[in-house]
């Protein structure tokens, strides 16, 4: 095992982290000035091979660009929520990529959640200059995620303001695909100021979709890949 965990490392290691993550608005603009307003729109920049994540316009829901595909999750009550295709959805603040090959990486025993994922990936990515996408797909064991839901007309000025509204979810045993960005240098533009990581999760239903809170799983269980040019 050990040998293959090496091996692959080597494998990564002679690939280079894609440049090709494009930003559109900041996370800081919508929560402290109130652009609520969508800045891009999903038919502009769906296309195969492209994944994103944000928010939905005016903090009404989420949004997941899957390899082309626009997904939109919209909180119908306090437990229960929506998902629908929609190419015409936009966004507020967005990071996307244009992801032509992914490159698997082996997850260590350690790794058996949100935080802990973070703090593998800063590990081993931190020397990039450049954000980079990544995604995980298999069984997660308990996966929390939000909905943001905010009140119609609300008027934001602050990050309490942007959450108001915003429905918690929570599922066990659930197959899932997630979809991430991840950067040292993007706090308060697509992270939060106390993560290096954005994560999204989409069931394979495709019918429960959010902001990713919380995660556990058993690293066997699921597999980790990353952008590659």
């Amino acid at each position: 095992m050990r040998k293959v965990y090496t091996a692959a490392l080597l494998l990564l290691c002679s690939w280079e982290v894609s440049a090709q993550v494009l930003v559109t608005g900041a996370m800081r603009n919508t929560m402290f000035n109130g652009q609520l307003a969508g800045l891009v729109r999903m038919d502009t920049i769906a296309k195969q091979g492209a994944f994103g994540i944000g928010p939905l316009d005016h903090l009404r829901g989420e949004l997941l660009l899957w390899d082309g595909v626009a997904y939109v999750s919209r909180a119908t009550s306090d437990t229960a929520l929506a998902v629908e295709v929609d190419r015409e959805a936009s966004a507020p603040f967005f990071v996307h990529a244009n992801v032509p090959e992914w490159v698997e990486v082996p997850l260590p025993d350690s790794i058996t959640g949100l935080a802990k994922l973070d703090g593998f990936l800063t590990s081993r990515f931190a020397h990039e200059s450049r954000p980079m996408a990544f995604k995980l797909s298999g069984w997660i064991a308990r996966a929390e995620i939000h909905v943001v839901d905010l009140p119609l007309g609300a008027v934001v000025r602050s990050p309490d303001d942007a959450h108001k509204g915003r429905k918690t979810f929570v599922r066990k045993d659930v197959e899932a695909d997630m979809l991430g960005f991840f950067s040292t240098m993007h706090k308060a533009v697509f992270t939060h100021h106390d993560t290096n990581i954005h994560v999204h999760l989409v069931n394979k239903e495709r019918s429960w979709m959010g902001h990713v809170d919380g995660l556990g799983f058993d690293p066997k269980a699921i597999r980790l890949f990353v952008q590659v040019q």
